[in-house]
């Protein structure tokens, strides 16, 4: 699937049932990476809230699933440079949303292993989410305890998907798993 904007990472032992469950809602596929399927939906926000219903009403429905992570902005790559540009470019939108905000970026990547460093990709990010907003006389802060938000980078291959959830978000969201 290119167009995917949501990734999720099965338990161990429940990778038929996770997708069985999340075919009630949408397109699913595999990929060639362990206990890792991914969907595309129109409205992937509204998948959390779907999933977070379900589980209020059977609290084991969704046992199969680790992590369910929509994202908001994809891109394509094809080298270490390549991703670093339109990755930068891709957290630019969010600028305006970490000003004065306690904040950092973490990346979960699956291929392009030792061309990619999730730390460094991770430190470099933060970074440049710094410079910018020092750059447009705003200040914000790299936390790791209890930030105001997290911005979450997932790479499949060769492709990458971004989005941005606050405190709020990460508590009433559970399957984000970004803590």
């Amino acid at each position: 699937m290119h167009d995917w904007n949501v990734v999720i990472t099965v338990n161990e032992g429940g990778f038929n049932p996770a997708r069985k469950l999340l075919e009630h809602y949408g397109n699913v596929d595999r990929t060639d990476y362990f206990n890792i399927l991914l969907m595309h939906q129109e409205e992937p926000r509204q998948l959390l809230e779907t999933l977070r219903r379900e589980a209020l009403r059977d609290p084991e429905a969704l046992a199969p699933l680790a992590r369910v992570m929509p994202v908001f902005e994809t891109f394509s790559f094809q080298s270490a440079a390549d991703f670093e540009g339109k990755a930068r470019r891709a957290v630019n939108r969010w600028l305006p949303e970490l000003g004065g905000r306690s904040f950092h970026l973490r990346m979960h990547r699956r291929g392009f292993k030792g061309k990619l460093s999730s730390l460094d990709e991770e430190r470099f990010l933060d970074t440049y989410l710094l410079e910018g907003l020092q750059m447009a006389g705003n200040e914000g802060e790299i936390s790791f305890e209890d930030p105001d938000v997290i911005v979450a980078l997932e790479t499949v291959g060769p492709r990458a998907g971004l989005s941005l959830w606050t405190r709020e978000e990460l508590e009433r969201y559970p399957l984000l798993h970004l803590n």
